[in-house]
């Protein structure tokens, strides 16, 4: 697993989310944003122990759950989606 730091704008870090690819990490990020299809927000996530910024448009929809789901799961759920933009370098 690799940890990633959710990076603001202005360089400010706050949220680590993890996964094995930096898009797992950004769909974990984009399901708690507030971005839409039409208005993506920016996701900037650096590597930790690198000076890579992967960085990636996201946004998320309600939609139907699967047909095979659990007896727990609501009648509409979020789903993220996230394209990745480019890389960055911090210097």
């Amino acid at each position: 697993m690799r940890n990633f730091v959710l990076r603001d704008k202005d360089g400010n870090e706050q949220g680590i989310f993890t996964g094995k690819q930096p898009r797992q990490a950004a769909l974990k990020a984009a399901n708690r944003g507030k971005g839409t299809k039409s208005k993506p927000e920016i996701i900037r996530l650096r590597e930790r122990g690198t000076k890579k910024v992967h960085v990636f448009k996201a946004w998320k929809q309600i939609v139907e759950p699967p047909k095979n789901k659990p007896s727990w799961m609501p009648e509409k759920i979020n789903k993220p989606f996230v394209k990745k933009e480019k890389i960055e370098t911090i210097e």
